[in-house]
């Protein structure tokens, strides 16, 4: 699988790069057009910057998304409203379209694959430098992304966040189903990450799997991610029981919560991978085309919905009481 992407024909790369070529100009962030969400819920305290996950699987040989694509357009909309419902309560919404690496990317070489995340990152920096400098006023705000966009929120925090001014007004930071390791802290030592269910300016990560899984392309076997249990606020391997989940919430493009199950599973941190092991829910239950059975990735933030809801309304009253 590792090297499946990368046998491709040469005229099928050939094409793709010229596709990358083509659209490799930066994005006009001043047009409302290059915005999924832009000022959405005006009137709240706090802001919130929110990157899309992978929605672009590559089927057309694209290395990243096309802006001009207004179907992977209205898919990237769909998967972003079905986290907003976590935040929307508290929160002024910006969400940017950014031309995201694409899916097949993320199953060969880290370095084969950097030129393309960092033209995704380049989009997202763009626009939240728009965002600080047109925008923002001094409000106090969240970052938010779940995979590629939790990686693209810890791509900000490592390149922008030695400024004073933006780590003050970061509230958090919910960096959901992507790693982040001692290396990672190491390199760049502001990173905090969360340790408690009310600490401000840190970072909130976890990726959930089944107890049995021992790998993921999201977290390989032999690496160790560092997180904290959604359920408890701990950051050992304490297990939280399924009757502290408030509500695992199952929603469609539009937002819609098609489904609420309180109570569905527990977890706990696994103390040799870092990852959230669900203790109560059966992989077949949760099959999905793209991860093999028991890799909960796509579930991340659903399992925990009405528990990830409360914090984030926890944390903005902490941040304004300190």
């Amino acid at each position: 699988m590792k090297h499946q992407y990368c046998t491709k024909s040469i005229a099928f790369i050939l094409i793709a790069l010229c596709a990358c070529a083509i659209s490799a100009g930066p994005v006009d962030y001043s047009d409302i057009d290059s915005w999924a969400y832009f000022r959405e819920g005006d009137g709240k305290a706090v802001d919130l910057f929110l990157i899309c996950p992978t929605v672009d699987m590559g089927e057309a040989g694209n290395f990243n998304m096309s802006l001009s694509d207004e179907e992977a357009k209205q898919s990237f909309l769909g998967a972003l409203n079905m986290e907003r419902g976590i935040y929307d309560d508290f929160t002024v919404m910006y969400a940017p379209y950014y031309r995201q690496m694409t899916f097949p990317l993320y199953l060969g070489d880290e370095d084969d694959a950097k030129p393309y995340i960092d033209i995704a990152y380049d989009d997202v920096e763009d626009a939240f430098m728009y965002y600080i400098e047109n925008e923002n006023d001094g409000r106090p705000f969240i970052l938010a992304g779940v995979s590629q966009g939790a990686q693209l929120v810890l791509m900000l925090l490592e390149d922008l966040f030695d400024d004073p001014s933006f780590c003050g007004k970061l509230i958090a930071a919910y960096c959901i189903g992507w790693r982040i390791t001692e290396e990672d802290l190491e390199a760049f030592p502001r990173l905090r990450m969360a340790q408690g269910e009310d600490d401000t300016g840190v970072i909130i990560s976890f990726n959930t799997e089944s107890v049995e899984s021992s790998g993921s392309i999201i977290v390989p076997e032999g690496v160790r991610t560092i997180g904290i249990n959604p359920l408890n606020w701990m950051t050992d391997s304490t297990p939280a029981g399924k009757e502290m989940n408030k509500g695992s919430c199952f929603t469609d493009y539009s937002g819609t919560i098609i489904e609420e199950i309180p109570c569905l599973t527990g977890c706990y941190l696994d103390s040799a991978r870092g990852t959230l092991k669900a203790t109560d829910v059966v992989p077949s239950d949760y099959s999905n085309p793209l991860f093999p059975d028991g890799i909960y990735h796509l579930y991340d933030y659903q399992f925990f919905f009405r528990n990830l809801q409360e914090n984030v309304g926890k944390r903005i009253e902490a941040w304004f009481k300190r």
